[in-house]
């Protein structure tokens, strides 16, 4: 079974409720019928004007029979998300009506549909930048509790079944903080965890990754993944993790013997912590590239509800998978 079946086979099984903000996007419409049509979700809502939500579907000769249509400008449910979103957002100086005008936009909206319970996931991106959707995201959803800074991980699925969780790893952060602090490194580590646990179904062993293993090298980069170490197993002493690890050190057996013998986590690791964005984005291009793995993502952690951003150029079946992905998610929080 590949990712993509064992994520629809826990979303079927997590029977939770969809939100997708871009309702009127042709892509988005023939996806919610596909999910609606094979169970993936309990429901699915399109956010957007009902005209052109139907139009739009039309256009696509998709039957929207099944699925939930919310227009913002008319829904009986705006006076009240527009007072929760007032209340959100009184301390940076928005006032009572820009709350009731700006709750209107359809990523707004379905983000305050999932942070009051009425969906439990939220998918965009389709059309929308991901500053747009990280937006909304962390205005309205925000972070979990005891978690200051969402981050992103990706999936990369590979042949090798030796490695990782029988071939499979979480790489992070691959999309979202460009050069982490010691802290935020140690947050993005506890989010990956728990993504080890939800996607790969495994136990993570995260291995906090540098040029250096164990003070082979000196220098500014190594120390902060050094901290970074420091923190999470602090914070976390129950979690299986261990740095500062160079990547052969952190995957390979014989290495790991060899350079940090009394690991735990080193040669068998399934969860990358990057030091930063460039070396975690250039780590899963140049795996998926030449290694021919599977790349799933990026995937949003540490919010406090499942959301997911979508590529601009992605495909139904992409918004399908992310969606399953998401509400898998559902069902770990």
């Amino acid at each position: 079974m590949t990712f993509a079946e064992k994520m629809k086979a826990q979303a079927i099984e997590a029977n939770k409720n969809l939100v997708l903000a871009e309702g009127t996007e042709s892509r988005t419409i023939q996806a919610a019928r596909k999910i609606i049509d094979e169970k993936i979700a309990k429901s699915v809502t399109l956010v957007g004007q009902e005209d052109a939500i139907r139009k739009a579907a039309e256009a696509v000769g998709t039957s929207l029979d099944g699925i939930i249509l919310e227009d913002p400008l008319t829904n009986a449910d705006r006076k009240s998300f527009g007072r929760a979103y007032y209340e959100l957002r009184k301390h940076k100086g928005m006032t009572e009506e820009e709350a009731f005008e700006g709750i209107a936009d359809p990523l707004r909206w379905a983000a305050m549909m999932v942070r009051l319970g009425k969906a439990d996931a939220m998918v965009a991106g389709a059309e929308n930048t991901t500053g747009s959707v990280l937006v909304a995201a962390f205005n309205i959803i925000k972070c979990k509790p005891g978690i200051k800074f969402a981050s992103s991980c990706f999936v990369m699925a590979t042949d090798k079944t030796d490695l990782g969780a029988n071939g499979s790893f979480i790489f992070a952060d691959c999309a979202t903080i460009p050069n982490p602090t010691a802290e935020q490194l140690a947050e993005i580590a506890e989010a990956s965890a728990l993504s080890c646990k939800t996607f790969l179904q495994a136990e993570p062993k995260v291995a906090m990754l540098s040029y250096s293993t164990k003070g082979s090298a000196k220098g500014d980069l190594v120390d902060k993944v050094v901290k970074a170490t420091e923190l999470i197993k602090a914070k976390l002493p129950e979690l299986a993790v261990d740095g500062e690890l160079q990547l052969d050190a952190a995957i390979i057996g014989s290495v790991a013997k060899s350079k940090a013998p009394d690991s735990k986590v080193a040669g068998s690791a399934n969860t990358l912590i990057f030091p930063d964005l460039q070396a975690g984005n250039i780590g899963y291009k140049l795996v998926q590239r030449l290694a021919g793995a599977e790349a799933y993502g990026p995937i949003l952690q540490g919010f406090a509800k499942p959301i997911s951003d979508l590529s601009r150029g992605c495909s139904i079946e992409d918004i399908i998978i992310t969606s399953s992905i998401t509400l898998a998610q559902a069902a770990s929080i």
